[in-house]
């Protein structure tokens, strides 16, 4: 039996993502190129605080200022990330280069600076995904219903199915969509920035205390590429199990 015989369907793609500065505003796509570092532009620039800079965590993120998802980066060639300037609209809709001096005053007055990676920086593995199922699930038992960006995910699955949670399942195995495959590595632990509404900017601690006690405090999960490719909105999951 051959490994195409083998895969399942387990849903198809309805959110594509990429976030061209850590932890700023994302840039929704309705396609993507993915190579082993990720999604094309994912990812490239971060904030690196002054005053962290022995820390094991340096970045500039939605922990430190929860309104950094309203800053709005954005590439002038979408289709060259990798060859075009990268503007950023501040919430008051100013438009800066991601490298002028004022945007990072404007940040963290107490210090921050902006770096490159072609690689990406990424806190554990280059992709993540969630289900809607999931995030529709934690809604019910917090009460309101969530923002997606408030998991900041590459890519949000409308799992075949109605159970959540089952990207849990997918740990250890490998998964299509389109011409992409990659790796389902581990769960997506989580950390404050999920307490903070993409929107308003406000705080929602009892978010992060239920996915602590009630799902080991992950959600979601983060995967690797294992052959790069492109995927679009639309495009089937197939899961092809561990072997």
């Amino acid at each position: 039996m051959n490994a195409a015989s083998n895969r399942k369907h387990v849903g198809h793609v309805v959110g594509i993502w990429r976030y061209p500065v850590k932890s700023m505003g994302a840039e929704a796509l309705e396609d993507a190129d993915v190579s082993w570092f990720g999604v094309q532009g994912d990812r490239r620039w971060a904030f690196v605080r002054d005053n962290a800079n022995r820390s094991d965590f340096p970045w500039l993120t939605i922990r430190e200022r929860n309104d950094m998802n309203q800053y709005l980066p954005s590439f002038a060639n979408p289709s060259r990330p990798d060859k075009s300037p990268t503007l950023v609209r501040t919430p008051s809709g100013t438009v800066m280069d991601v490298t002028e001096s004022r945007l990072a005053e404007e940040l963290y007055p107490r210090g921050t600076r902006v770096i490159r990676q072609n690689r990406g920086v990424f806190d554990t593995f280059p992709l993540s995904l969630i289900t809607t199922q999931t995030i529709s699930e934690l809604g019910a038992s917090v009460g309101t219903e969530l923002d997606v960006q408030r998991f900041r995910p590459n890519f949000l699955i409308e799992a075949t199915g109605g159970s959540p949670f089952q990207e849990d399942e997918w740990v250890g195995c490998e998964i299509q969509i389109g011409g992409l495959r990659m790796r389902v590595d581990i769960r997506d632990s989580r950390c404050a920035v999920i307490t903070v509404d993409p929107v308003t900017a406000e705080r929602k601690p009892e978010i992060l205390r239920t996915v602590v006690n009630e799902r080991q405090g992950c959600l979601g999960v983060y995967a690797t590429t294992v052959e790069p490719g492109q995927l679009a909105l639309g495009d089937k999951v197939f899961l092809q199990p561990a072997t």
